[in-house]
């Protein structure tokens, strides 16, 4: 029976390191050719004697391209080159029309940075050597921890185009009887982001990959959409037993086009791995495809080291050298980050928790600031936590159940602020709230309107509310008499009996100030 990852990881330590590949989609066309960048389409309509490699055809860098990526590595902390060179890597593959790639090798324009991740799980030290886990530190609270993942480098290089096989189960490359190659990819300028092997586990490496996403969602510089491709991710896995130095030989794992096929992917690997070695087999240098339907890894090919691309300069085209004058201008456009939000919204009352969750969801986290931005500033202060309430709960379930976005959903974010305030200022009650919620999310209605048409507007004047609670207290002596003994738990009791009579519209608050006073 094949082990479990957690009962793996008691003896034995992965080591992780990733390589992210980001399309630049706002960059409008290609890398080297004006061949416009866009998702689909007809097969090979969009390719150029450039981009498809002919004999002849030069190549001329995209400007907009390389500012996106230096904004980018600044983004995450990265020192920026001042000197930066475009390398021909070699190598045959049908998806590559020239039979060699334009990337960066020795000279990226970015490297030496850092990302820190968070992470909700409780750090053992017992299953982690403190010796090989320098880069983490226990939150002070000890329910989590936080690691510091350092970034090799960000170069940036030409897309390939995309291999379409048919005939295998699923559309996997297993069994299949016919590929065909479609070039309108090919020459999208593509960010390559490298880490160092600082991931431990399938959750850190997710948690890496989703806070990137959202930095560079946040920047701009993609649509990031994993299952379209215009954000890939590969990942680099050894293990090793605990208290020992040296890696173990490292697979690459390709195909993961979703951050749970990473995290699945990963651990799979994990585990085979150590089943392998713990009976007597070796791991192999090779490349792996993981199969999101079978939750597999299979060999692909051997893994090559860089000296089998046989990197050098790229003839074509000149070494690109950036100024100082020209860094800063690129950092004059960047804008608050998940973490500086974070912040922010920890500074403006949230919980950090809270403030983390709405931080690492760009869609929310606007929809949010929309939402405090319809009201005044001094109201802006005292609605903050239940307006994040009411992200956090309500819409953040209907969004899930509908498969949508905040930017997505039919409530305007000044809407649901809207529900926020009547609830703050006693119009309705908060149980009332989830049923005009509901009824926002179905009809499109606003939240005053429904509340004025179906009459559920709460009633918060005492003059109208005492008769009819004294009343009630009149027609339940012994109700009434046993309160006063001392069983205070009757006034649920009464509670309902007011709510029963005003049909639920009685301000709960005032029905217990109100029961409290007429009962002694």
């Amino acid at each position: 029976m094949p082990k479990e990852l957690k009962d793996v990881l008691q003896d034995w330590e992965a080591v992780i390191g990733l390589e992210i590949h980001t399309e630049i989609t706002t960059a409008n066309s290609k890398m080297f050719c004006g061949c416009p960048v866009e998702f689909g389409g007809e097969p090979n309509t969009r390719v150029c004697p450039t981009c498809s490699g002919m004999p002849g055809a030069l190549p001329v860098p995209n400007e907009a391209a390389i500012e996106w990526t230096v904004l980018s590595g600044l983004a995450i902390g990265c020192d920026i080159a001042r000197w930066s060179q475009f390398s021909r890597k070699n190598y045959f593959y049908p998806d590559m029309p020239a039979n060699y790639q334009i990337s960066q090798f020795e000279t990226p324009f970015c490297f030496d940075g850092d990302v820190t991740v968070e992470v909700d799980e409780k750090f053992d030290w017992q299953r982690y050597d403190r010796e090989t886990a320098p880069n983490v530190e226990v939150n002070a609270d000890g329910k989590g921890y936080h690691a510091h993942i350092g970034i090799t480098r960000i170069h940036l290089e030409e897309d390939t185009g995309k291999m379409i096989h048919l005939g295998g189960a699923d559309g996997r490359i297993t069994g299949a009887t016919q590929s065909m190659v479609d070039f309108n990819r090919a020459g999208t300028p593509l960010m390559e982001l490298v880490s160092e092997p600082d991931i431990r586990t399938p959750e850190e490496a997710r948690r890496f990959v989703h806070k990137l996403r959202n930095i560079f969602l946040t920047l701009g510089v993609s649509d990031c959409n994993m299952e379209e491709g215009s954000m890939r991710c590969d990942a680099n896995v050894s293990v090793r037993r605990r208290g020992t130095e040296p890696f173990g030989t490292k697979t690459e794992l390709k195909n993961m086009n979703s951050l749970k096929a990473l995290h699945d992917g990963v651990a799979y690997e994990i585990v085979r791995q150590v089943e392998l070695i713990e009976n007597g087999g070796t791991v192999s240098q090779e490349t792996r495809h993981y199969d999101p339907v079978t939750k597999v890894t299979s060999t692909l090919r051997s893994k090559e080291d860089a000296q089998d691309y046989r990197y050098f300069p790229e003839p074509d085209i000149a070494p690109v050298v950036l100024t100082d004058e020209q860094i800063e201008r690129i950092a004059t456009r960047l804008p608050e980050l998940p973490d500086q939000r974070r912040q922010r919204l920890i500074d403006i009352g949230l919980p950090q928790r809270d403030a983390s969750v709405l931080a690492a969801d760009i869609d929310l986290a606007r929809y949010y600031d929309e939402g405090l931005a319809s009201v005044d500033a001094a109201r802006a202060g005292t609605l903050a936590k239940p307006y994040a309430n009411l992200l956090l709960g309500d819409l953040s379930a209907y969004l899930n159940a509908h498969n949508k976005t905040a930017k997505d959903s039919s409530i305007f974010a000044a809407g649901a602020m809207e529900l926020v305030v009547l609830v703050a200022d006693g119009t309705i009650s908060g149980k009332q709230a989830k049923e005009v919620f509901e009824i926002m999310a179905e009809t499109g209605a606003s939240a005053a309107q429904i509340v004025e048409e179906r009459g559920m507007k709460q009633v918060s004047d005492a003059g109208e509310l005492e008769p009819v609670i004294a009343a009630i207290i009149d027609a339940n002596p012994k109700e009434a008499e046993a309160y006063r003994g001392g069983k205070k738990g009757l006034m649920g009791f009464f509670v309902g009996q007011v709510m029963k009579e005003t049909k639920g519209q009685a301000n709960p608050k005032l029905v217990n100030e109100i029961i409290t006073r007429l009962l002694g």
